[in-house]
């Protein structure tokens, strides 16, 4: 693959890899057949990577993860010289290990850095020339051109400050930007019926539960970042297997709502992020919110 296809008659195909999602595929799909590089930025579950994933299968490129933190240098971006072979034959291209800045521009491929702006200043700017000039000079080993499709994609999550550096202008210059939220109920509970796959009586009212219980964290004034949509698909599997274990068949069980906590513990305690000024245990935030789905919703539900 030397050029970008044609945006239309691939943009049916690769929405077919996702639930609800045409907008966010069509302004990236525009964006990166334009030739531009793009941050996705949005909290982390949010179908970002299912999305490019699916355009470089159908531009059949690679894509090329790297994730961004402390340790990402810009050795390991670029690539470096194998050093028992540097000892025996000196420096020579031949003993060049390219890394996956090196490998994405070969072939022509997207280079995808999770959690962008925790990577340090100067491995970002090692990027500078590889997005402006679409080339990259090594020492010792020449000048690399980039094929006509390889492309820089960042994401980066917009509700997590811990451990992340503000992006120089002559990063976010040479940046599209696009803003992936959250989808609605709806289409997240078509994501958790695709995904876990639930069976038997429970099966609609189990996934409508998880979706309701894991949007509710993301709005829980004690929770700084709630779960994504991973973590309703991870309730409704092991829910599933209590559900066999504890031999209830049917949401009307008396036992039923207790297991969906104790789903919900196990699938969403460690995915909440608790504000630092509150001292609660997640468990007892879950429990609130288990509560409000219920035995407060149902009680405002009935009639006088």
């Amino acid at each position: 693959m030397t050029d970008a296809p044609d945006v239309a008659a691939s943009r049916q195909r690769v929405a077919g890899h996702l639930v609800g999602r045409e907008r966010e595929i069509e302004l990236t799909l525009a964006a990166v057949a334009a030739g531009r590089d793009i941050v996705l930025e949005g909290p982390p579950g949010t179908s970002k990577t299912t999305m490019l994933k699916a355009i470089t299968e159908e531009w059949g490129i690679p894509l090329l993860f790297v994730e961004g933190n402390a340790d990402l240098t810009p050795a390991k971006l670029v690539g470096h010289h194998n050093p028992s072979r540097v000892l025996r034959e000196d420096y020579s291209p031949d003993n060049f290990v390219p890394g996956p800045l090196t490998e994405a521009m070969q072939a022509g491929g997207f280079l995808y850095i999770e959690e962008f702006n925790r990577a340090p200043d100067d491995t970002l700017n090692t990027l500078l020339t590889a997005m402006a000039d679409r080339r990259l000079a090594i020492p010792r080993v020449g000048m690399i051109q980039a094929l006509p499709t390889f492309r820089v994609i960042a994401s980066m999550n917009p509700y997590d400050n811990v451990g992340t550096t503000k992006l120089s202008s002559s990063i976010t210059d040479r940046l599209n930007r696009l803003a992936v939220d959250y989808q609605n109920a709806e289409a997240e509970e078509s994501i958790v019926h695709l995904r876990a796959k639930p069976q038997g009586g429970l099966a609609d009212r189990l996934v409508a539960d998880a979706v309701a219980v894991t949007r509710a964290t993301r709005e829980h004034p004690y929770i700084r970042q709630g779960s994504s949509v991973r973590g309703a698909i991870d309730l409704v599997a092991v829910a599933g297997q209590l559900a066999a274990l504890r031999s209830i068949t049917q949401p009307d069980d008396e036992h039923y709502t207790e297991l969906v906590y104790d789903a919900m513990v196990v699938a969403l305690s460690g995915r909440i992020h608790i504000d630092e000024a509150v001292d609660i245990a997640p468990e007892a935030v879950l429990r609130e919110i288990w509560e409000d789905r219920f035995v407060l919703e149902p009680a405002m539900a009935e009639p006088g």
